[in-house]
């Protein structure tokens, strides 16, 4: 308790550092998962893209990243194992900062896409674990954690194969691609609009103190899905093609219906994932803050002091600006080739997942749940069309992801220790 009176402002200012730091490492890794497949797929440029995120992630961290968040992330250590050494959840909490940051910053300039949500988690379950007690963690739900590396990348993969398929067999493998895009586009902005309504009121609003009922929820986004639709459809209607001109062309302009699709359903995952993760990086830093102001008190949630939340999004910002391209180029080029069709696909994939995971109460990584979408479109063109070495690296990101940021932050809570104790 002396520790945090003497140091109380050099441990939150340290604190501030690192969880900007964190929040760099979200842009750089985590925030290409929204944008990879609109450059993969060539429906944006790497610049447009990165301007698109920084716009939508930003507004999705400062203005729905929450009043209140959560000091410890999903629950998974006990608080009443700090209750009478509170500062020791303050070195464990900025040394899983640290961790987990490092890990997103060597994961990114290798280009591999993981998860920020388990490298925060792997990082306090590693400071907890081996700094303060085995007990102290709430192993079922790392289970549960483990688990999600499987289910979700298989949920989304199987929900991208569908779309891609309907898309071809409606679309794309008819006699008239341009006639039954017309046609049969307008139920795909229907069900995009509907989804995206969802996840942004489920992921997104939720933060604000806007707790919308799941019956409302779904009704507003029916209708704004009907609004959608019938925009779209509007939209279609006018444009005009050339019914003479070859099949290929046909295609194109096909594709470029989808295209647009994509900025949509890129710009509201890039929103709801900006006031979703943010929190990785906000969470563990609000609750230093709160921890040392209330003099050695932990809540459960803490208020959020008026920085917290610009400092979490302009490090988004930054991490996406500086090294976003490179986990982009995987996303986009590395697995699959992506046209917008497909990468409308995963993208829908993904956002139908993100709100099966939120109505179940399913751990979920939006890294892994848009792999997996990719994937899923991949092999409905066969697994020669899947780049298998990318794959296999990317699995093995996942794997390491939890330890390496246990090891890290094991490590760097003893120098805390050292330093402060």
């Amino acid at each position: 308790m002396e520790i945090l009176l003497s140091h109380g402002s050099t441990l939150v200012m340290l604190a501030a550092v690192v969880g900007f730091f964190m929040a760099w490492g979200i842009g750089a890794n985590d925030v290409a998962n929204a944008m990879g497949t609109s450059v993969g797929s060539k429906a944006l440029t790497i610049k447009q893209a990165i301007i698109i995120a920084m716009v939508f992630e930003f507004a999705g961290a400062y203005l729905a990243g929450g009043e209140v968040t959560s000091t410890i992330r999903k629950g998974i250590i006990d608080s009443s194992f700090f209750i009478e050494t509170p500062e020791l959840l303050v070195f464990g909490m900025i040394s899983a900062l640290f961790a987990a940051a490092t890990w997103l910053l060597v994961a990114s300039i290798l280009g591999w896409p993981v998860s920020t949500t388990h490298s925060i988690i792997g990082a306090i379950i590693g400071f907890a674990a081996v700094g303060v007690s085995p007990e102290a963690v709430e192993w079922a739900k790392v289970g549960g954690i483990v688990g999600s590396w499987i289910i979700t990348p298989l949920i989304s993969g199987v929900i991208a194969f569908l779309i891609f398929n309907s898309a071809q067999k409606l679309i794309f493998d008819t006699d008239k691609p341009l006639e039954n895009a017309r046609r049969y586009v307008p139920f795909y902005m229907f069900l995009a609009g509907f989804i995206l309504s969802l996840v942004t009121i489920t992921k997104g609003l939720k933060h604000i103190g806007l707790d919308i009922g799941t019956a409302d929820g779904y009704m507003y986004a029916v209708i704004i899905a009907i609004a959608v639709a019938v925009v779209g459809k509007f939209f279609i209607n006018r444009i005009k093609f050339d019914e003479k001109v070859t099949r290929s062309t046909h295609y194109a302009n096909v594709e470029k219906v989808f295209a647009m699709l994509m900025i949509v359903t890129a710009s509201c995952m890039a929103f709801a994932h900006g006031s979703n993760d943010v929190a990785n990086a906000i969470g563990p830093l609000a609750a230093v803050a709160s921890i040392v102001a209330s003099g050695g008190e932990i809540v459960k949630q803490a208020a959020l002091a008026w920085w917290i939340l610009p400092l979490g999004g302009f490090g988004i910002v930054a991490g996406l600006a500086l090294f976003g391209h490179r986990v982009i180029a995987t996303i986009g080029n590395g697995i699959t080739h992506l046209t917008p069709s497909r990468g409308f696909a995963a993208e829908l994939a993904a956002a139908c997942t993100v709100v099966i995971a939120s109505g179940t109460g399913l751990p979920i990584s939006t890294t892994q749940t848009l792999v997996g979408a990719v994937l899923g479109v991949g092999m409905a063109r066969g697994i020669a069309a899947i780049n298998l070495s990318v794959v296999r690296n990317i699995v093995i990101s996942w794997v390491i992801t939890l330890p390496v940021g246990a090891g890290l932050s094991i490590l760097f809570f003893w120098m805390m220790q050292a330093i402060f104790a």
